[in-house]
């Protein structure tokens, strides 16, 4: 039972729908979307050829990609079957034209989690929801959902405020526990052979689970988006869930000596060596054709995605070309730092409006 969860993704991985054609683009693709000349990332580990051959099919694709779920699968280790979620409302509060509601539920079984759900109070039918990932914070889900902390970094609740159901789960590095190290310790004595990356898609994918729960959520239209340590699980969400429609990856830090991936809440130490045969392309292949935004700031305190990011993003584009015309794969570098400026926010939010909340003809 313990290896349910990606064993369900090896076994529909061929047969996957593909998301309906998109009806209109962000008007500043091409923007986004257009490499710099030679980006070098700086230790970049192995970058293996995602395609057997130049002149690969989408059929080879296909017939590829449920080898590189199961290479990632072995790497990340097992999670347990998901149960009930077991919702209960801890607090409901107004905040403008929002309900805010803390909600508590079962992550793994038995273990409860805690989550800012917030939905626009006036509303005509099902909306389009987002799962909102914090940062690395004390505050953790109460700053991405707008109870404290600065206005950029109120991102669950301005999105909200454009028309969103978002839920904002808390990481389990913030459950329970006095500290990162302590919050890794713990899990390892539960599962001593799955990463911490494991559990943090795990709880990500519940947390997709209870916005299908939802009376006001519209299934088909759910997405992600995530700052720094929420980018990272932004963006093994999107690979290894595909109710995930579009999603944004700000400031995670694509390249494994970009940032801290080798610390032991996230991958631990194996990444370190020049090796290691997985990288982040080919989470970047999983996630074709669903629309997908990096966000970088290029240099300064923190900075962790920038036009070096690109070697890895190149490396995953010719997957996305075997689906057509244009890539909806790019990065937007803002090149002010581990940041998130009032400017970047309007085209976060513009990506995930466009990619998840229009209607497709």
């Amino acid at each position: 039972m313990l290896r349910y969860f990606f064993t369900l993704l090896l076994l529909t991985a061929d047969v996957w729908p593909l998301p309906p054609a998109c009806s209109r683009d962000v008007l500043w693709l091409s923007e986004v979307t257009t490499p710099p000349a030679n980006p070098v990332l700086p230790s970049p580990g192995r970058i293996d050829p995602l395609l057997p051959a130049p002149t690969a099919s989408l059929a080879d694709w296909q017939q590829q990609r449920p080898q590189v779920l199961s290479k990632w699968q072995e790497f990340l280790g097992p999670m347990p079957q998901p149960g009930p979620l077991m919702v209960t409302v801890l607090k409901t509060e107004q905040v403008g034209t929002i309900d805010r509601k803390l909600l508590e539920y079962d992550g793994e079984p038995g273990l409860r989690v805690q989550g800012w759900l917030l939905e626009p109070r006036q509303r005509s039918g099902r909306l389009p929801a987002l799962v909102g990932l914090h940062q690395t914070t004390n505050a953790s889900i109460d700053e991405i959902a707008g109870v404290s902390g600065p206005d950029a970094m109120q991102i669950g609740l301005k999105l909200a405020r454009r028309g969103f159901v978002v839920f904002c789960p808390r990481c389990f590095l913030w459950q329970d526990t006095p500290n990162l190290n302590a919050a890794a310790d713990k899990h390892r004595q539960r599962h001593p052979h799955t990463t911490g990356m494991a559990k943090m898609l795990y709880d990500a994918r519940r947390a997709v689970d209870l916005l299908e729960s939802l009376d006001s959520v519209d299934r088909d239209r759910i997405g992600a988006i995530g700052h720094s340590l929420g980018a990272k699980e932004a963006l093994y969400l999107a690979a290894f869930d595909d109710r995930i429609r579009a999603a944004v990856a700000c400031e995670g830090g694509l390249g494994f000596r970009s940032t801290n991936w080798d610390a032991p809440w996230y991958l631990g130490p194996a990444i370190r060596s020049e090796d290691f045969p997985l990288n982040h392309h080919h989470l970047l292949a999983l996630i074709a054709p669903r629309p997908f935004l990096v966000i970088g700031g290029e240099s300064g305190p923190g900075a962790a995605d920038g036009d070096r990011s690109w070697v890895l993003l190149n490396a995953a584009l010719p997957i996305w070309k075997l689906y057509g015309s244009p890539a909806r794969l790019g990065l937007l570098n803002h090149r002010q730092g581990h940041s998130i400026p009032e400017t970047t926010f309007e085209r976060m939010a513009d990506w995930l409006i466009t990619y998840t909340m229009k209607s497709e003809n």
